[in-house]
């Protein structure tokens, strides 16, 4: 299997930590995204018409984005599975990675961009766009504090593809020196600290 994406990508890490999890790993190419050639036409065309990463090659099968990919690596892989195996939880994994599309990760990266991705280029943050990312976080959190109180995981009792979901934009936003918005909420704060610490998330974040 070929995994092509960065090392920085949070859609990327999504799928390391999911191979990491599975104890599976891909021959990684890297895509260097400040070059732009996740832009190059032969990318595009071979691998992800829309010009961003990951993308995969399995055995003649391809395919891209990041959730479907996950999807495909528990599915396939043998290990642990990620993905509930009644109706009901494998209907809360779902809401909730769609709540992270939908209504986290958009947010998120409009703090991440300025205040992570700037800084790597040596660029300057617009502080407005910061302040505007967390006002739109904030409602998500207090969504996910209360999920939180009333489960270890955001699917239910077992660590799941949900989770995995958030890992990337969540450690970002640390640091991106908005830790408050987690370690301000005890739910939110226990449930980073048990995910955080999988050996799975730390392979993917080189602290393992």
């Amino acid at each position: 299997m070929k995994l092509y994406g960065s090392p920085i990508s949070t859609c990327t890490r999504k799928v390391l930590c999911t191979l990491a999890e599975k104890g599976a790993q891909a021959d990684f190419v890297n895509i260097e995204l400040f070059k732009g050639e996740q832009k190059n036409a032969d990318y595009m065309t071979v691998h992800q018409p829309f010009g961003r990463v990951p993308a995969i090659e399995d055995d003649g099968f391809s395919m891209y984005e990041s959730r479907a990919i996950i999807r495909y690596l528990d599915a396939t892989l043998p290990g642990t599975k990620l993905v509930p195996p009644d109706a009901q939880g494998r209907a809360a994994m779902d809401q909730w990675t769609s709540v992270e599309y939908s209504y986290f990760s958009g947010p998120a990266l409009k703090v991440i961009g300025e205040r992570v991705f700037h800084a790597m280029l040596g660029k300057p943050s617009d502080e407005a766009k910061v302040e505007a990312g967390k006002k739109e976080l904030l409602p998500t959190f207090d969504v996910l504090e209360h999920r939180l109180a009333n489960a270890p995981y955001l699917a239910g009792k077992d660590f799941s593809l949900a989770d995995i979901c958030f890992l990337p934009y969540i450690d970002y936003l640390f640091e991106a020196k908005e830790g408050e918005l987690i370690t301000s909420r005890p739910h939110v704060a226990a449930w980073w600290k048990r995910v955080s610490e999988r050996p799975s998330w730390r392979k993917v974040t080189g602290k393992a």
